[in-house]
């Protein structure tokens, strides 16, 4: 799986979870989101309900994928590096 790839796994992972965007996260927290959200709906799923909350409320959406994003990229950032 190539970095990019695994980053939108996780990316959508967390955006299908239960965190939000108001509460004070740190990497354990944001890692732990998105091992249960694999677990729970798999990749496939989660990328599935994604894809169902764009279509469904747009315009949350895309500010929640931002939040999400930025929060994958600090949680991974020694993948990243």
């Amino acid at each position: 799986m190539t970095p990019q790839l695994l980053e939108h796994v996780r990316a959508e992972a967390l955006f299908v979870s239960d965190v939000q965007s108001s509460e004070a996260l740190d990497t354990d927290r944001v890692r732990r989101a998105v091992m249960l959200s694999v677990r729970r709906h798999g990749p496939r799923g989660c990328a599935a309900l994604v894809a169902h909350e764009f279509g469904e409320h747009p315009d949350t959406a895309v500010s929640r994928m931002g939040w999400v994003l930025d929060a994958i990229r600090q949680a991974y950032a020694r993948a990243y590096a």
